[in-house]
């Protein structure tokens, strides 16, 4: 899952980054708001922290003109300020949730998931397929003969095909969605990420598989 943070206190951005990035989402960061509409025109984002004051342009009006564009990604309002009428400007201008500054990173997180599975109409944090599930907070992959503890891209790489079955998804999208537009990586890295899945599927007698369709991309579907 890829987020967005708009954060122009450059040490806290770094942190959160870090945080999110354990978490095992990965996140492009920005200083103020012009550059957060800029990469959202993009429309390669799960969801957006927004903080409110931020030079060029404040997180409201951010969330006013992705609004305005007909725009219904997941945002969280992250800010220090605590009144009641602020907290009702964010929401009443578009977002999904607001967050107090300071805040613990676990409140965060679970706000995060709250939101992003609230927009999919996911009503568990435990997605399914076959007789595999993926639990999005443990990043645990498991089948009734064991389960294995997904790193960040192997986690992430499943989670997007558990959340479009059938559906098949190129490498070029995988590389935007979890290595991101800047990054340098080859994109024969995604076959190698994907060798490690179907090894630890077959390694839990999963009844599902990765197909891959030459020069099309990759689907998870049951086998048959």
């Amino acid at each position: 899952m890829r987020l967005l943070l708009a954060e122009d206190e450059r040490a806290l951005s770094k942190a959160l980054a870090t945080i999110l990035e354990r978490s095992n989402y990965s996140v492009d960061t920005v200083y103020d708001g012009e550059a957060a509409l800029e990469y959202l025109a993009a429309d390669n984002y799960d969801g957006v922290i927004l903080d409110i004051m931020m030079p060029k342009k404040d997180g409201i009006t951010v969330l006013k003109e992705l609004r305005s564009r007909g725009s219904k990604i997941p945002v969280l309002i992250l800010t220090a300020k605590s009144e009641v009428d602020d907290k009702v400007l964010g929401l009443d201008s578009g977002a999904n949730d607001y967050l107090t500054k300071p805040f613990h990173s676990r409140e965060l997180l679970a706000r995060i998931r709250a939101m992003t599975r609230a927009q999919s109409s996911q009503t568990s944090s435990v997605l399914q397929m076959g007789n595999i599930t993926l639990d999005q907070r443990t990043y645990e992959l498991s089948s009734p003969t064991g389960s294995f503890r997904l790193a960040n891209r192997e986690f992430q790489i499943l989670e997007l095909l558990m959340q479009n079955p059938g559906n098949l998804i190129s490498a070029e999208r995988l590389m935007e969605k979890i290595w991101g537009y800047d990054s340098e990586t080859e994109i024969s890295v995604v076959w190698v990420y994907i060798s490690y899945l179907r090894k630890k599927l077959s390694a839990l007698g999963a009844n599902i598989q990765i197909r891959a369709t030459r020069n099309v991309g990759y689907c998870l579907e049951e086998i048959a």
